[in-house]
């Protein structure tokens, strides 16, 4: 798999390139700002990007500002945003892009297996859907009123939905019944006005429609 990366910390950005390297994948470029991000996506057309949000030159939100160009001009681009804060502007416009497919957001702090990140990063690359929990708290405080419709297990399900869990996996973090999972769901989608959907991943497609409408 070929991989570019930016990141304007030198020491992470090698970091990374030497840890997906070991791990069997082709760092085609590392970069550290985002006008470099976006020459080297068209130069080396890359399975994915992994991006951090701060980069040169303003220090603000230039690298999500860059990937969602880059998933503009090319929907099908697999793009993993690896940073220490929520973007709250971009956040939910990137996750929805390109139809939702092929798109993670992650939080550098909460990685804490080396093998878990790799995966989450596969996972991206294959067309999947990869969002730390927290990211999906924060953008959800933006839309409060018509999530203070649903109850604290609701709340807690919606969560799970975001992480891309199936009704079995839902059901044995929680201790319930799949039946009680998926009644759960349906009163979710209800109260957010969303037509349920058949799996994981068109769910999280549209609880990011949802904070994106």
């Amino acid at each position: 798999m070929r991989v570019v990366i930016a990141e304007d910390a030198v020491l992470l950005r090698e970091g990374l390139a030497g840890l997906l390297e070991r791990f069997g994948h082709t760092v085609a470029a590392a970069v550290g700002d985002a006008p470099a991000l976006i020459e080297a996506v068209a130069a080396h057309r890359p399975d994915v990007v992994v991006t951090d949000v701060r980069m040169p030159p303003g220090f603000a939100d230039e690298g999500l500002r860059a990937a969602l160009e880059l998933r503009g001009r090319e929907p099908g681009l697999a793009v993993l945003v690896l940073s220490q804060y929520v973007e709250q502007t971009y956040a939910a416009e990137l996750l929805a892009s390109g139809a939702g497919a092929g798109i993670g957001y992650l939080l550098k702090d909460r990685i804490g297996d080396v093998r878990e990140f790799v995966e989450a990063l596969d996972r991206v690359a294959a067309g999947g859907t990869v969002v730390d929990p927290e990211v999906v708290r924060q953008l959800l405080r933006r839309r409060r009123d018509p999530l203070a419709r649903l109850t604290p297990r609701e709340h807690e399900v919606l969560g799970l939905i975001a992480e891309g869990r199936s009704n079995a996996s839902i059901a044995k973090e929680l201790f319930v019944t799949e039946a009680a999972v998926a009644k759960h769901i349906a009163g979710i989608f209800a109260k957010l006005d969303l037509p349920p959907a058949a799996d994981g991943h068109r769910r999280v497609l549209a609880v990011l429609a949802y904070l994106r409408g």
